[in-house]
């Protein structure tokens, strides 16, 4: 489809008979999606209905990360309810802006909207730009939509020719997607991460958002690498600008709690005690597990894997503890005669360092019984071995 015809009809979403029927479509179940659209073509426009029908689809997508009330108001492309940031990863973003007393923000790459919504509702003017024509329409029928337009200035621009001067702060969210997926390559971001680091360090501050794999060495050493989770998934990370060079956080929502690097030493590797802990996605990405193992006073069951070992039970919010009943070496045998023997009908099965599925193993011990258990599928000091045990 051509951009002005996606353009248009989001405009016909826009008018009274679009957002009429947009009301009209909100709950419609996908299998009655065909009857529906069949019937509202008798009075509305063919288009009409099409365009409202996906608008709605897309709602539905969005509301795991913009919650049901926004995401029933908003607009979006398929793009943007993928690439867009969670709303409560956004406003921890725009909450940590507004302590630092910034007032603007000049939203660059801003997609549908969701930062600069974020941003506005913490209080910060924001100029949102986008090339995209679309989107830049879509963002803004957002800011409107939410009733944050005085707060929110749209333009359809270049990023790259957009001046920053004057503002607070510049906010610089590249495309990480393009024709064939996911993209890793930091300098095939649009636009490449060196262009987002040259304009953030020509800003006051500057926040960077970019993939969560990102290696540890192509941070810039004027950033502070801030790795975030929402719910126990790692969502993003980001390079901060004019804050504390070299410091390295992994943020965990909601909370928010934040665990700083102290730059200790690798734990070591240690037998398995009573107590397993996991440790947060955003943990192991920040590549802060010696921290967790400090915490609770143990060590890594290998050195490759992010598993900690301890005697005892020290609850951390970074990182989730299992008590061990029982360590052996991989065999599947031993382990559905084990569960076989304990009941167990219901099988958490966790892995890192293994290359059995998960669902290979339920289906080849078949659990069955009242009880539930957790199975580890590692390695202990480099030896393939299961652990099984449950939440402490």
């Amino acid at each position: 489809m051509a951009d002005n015809d996606r353009v248009n009809d989001l405009a016909l979403l826009l008018s009274p008979e679009g957002r009429a029927l947009l009301d009209e479509v909100r709950d419609t179940d996908p299998a009655r999606e065909l009857a529906v659209a069949t019937r509202l073509r008798r009075e509305h426009p063919a288009e009409l209905v099409s365009a409202a029908l996906g608008q709605a689809r897309l709602r539905q997508r969005a509301a795991v990360k913009f919650g049901a009330e926004d995401a029933g108001r908003m607009f979006f492309t398929p793009n943007g309810v993928e690439q867009s940031t969670r709303a409560s990863v956004a406003a921890h973003r725009a909450g940590r802006m507004a302590e630092w007393g910034v007032t603007s923000v000049a939203d660059l790459c801003c997609g549908i909207g969701g930062d600069a919504i974020a941003l506005a509702r913490a209080g910060i003017r924001v100029l949102a730009v986008d090339r995209d024509p679309l989107t830049a329409a879509a963002a803004r029928a957002n800011a409107e939509a939410l009733g944050l337009a005085d707060l929110i200035e749209l333009r359809e621009a270049d990023v790259t020719e957009v001046d920053t001067g004057g503002f607070d702060a510049v906010f610089v969210d590249p495309a990480r997607r393009g024709g064939r997926g996911r993209i890793f390559d930091p300098e095939a971001y649009s636009p490449p991460l060196s262009w987002a680091v040259s304009a953030a360090l020509r800003a006051p501050r500057a926040a960077l958002k970019i993939a969560p794999g990102i290696p540890h060495e192509a941070v810039p050493e004027q950033a502070e690498a801030e790795w975030i989770s929402d719910g126990g998934d790692v969502k993003e990370a980001v390079l901060w600008f004019g804050t504390e060079p070299g410091a390295v956080r992994a943020t965990l929502l909601p909370g928010p709690r934040t665990l700083l690097s102290r730059g200790l030493p690798d734990p070591g590797v240690r037998p398995p005690g009573r107590y397993l802990y996991e440790p947060d996605g955003a943990v192991i990405r920040a590549h802060l597990v010696a921290e967790v193992a400090d915490q609770v006073g143990g060590g890594l069951l290998d050195a490759t894997i992010a598993y900690v070992t301890a005697d005892a039970l020290r609850p951390t919010p970074y990182a989730t503890a299992y008590e061990i009943t029982d360590h052996l070496p991989f065999n599947v045998k031993k382990l559905k005669a084990l569960l076989r023997e304990r009941g167990v009908g219901t099988l958490t099965v966790k892995k890192r360092g293994s290359a059995v599925e998960p669902e290979e193993l339920r289906r080849k011990v078949k659990p069955q019984g009242p009880h539930a258990a957790t199975v580890f599928l590692t390695r202990v000091a480099g030896a393939p071995a299961m652990l099984i045990g449950h939440p402490a």
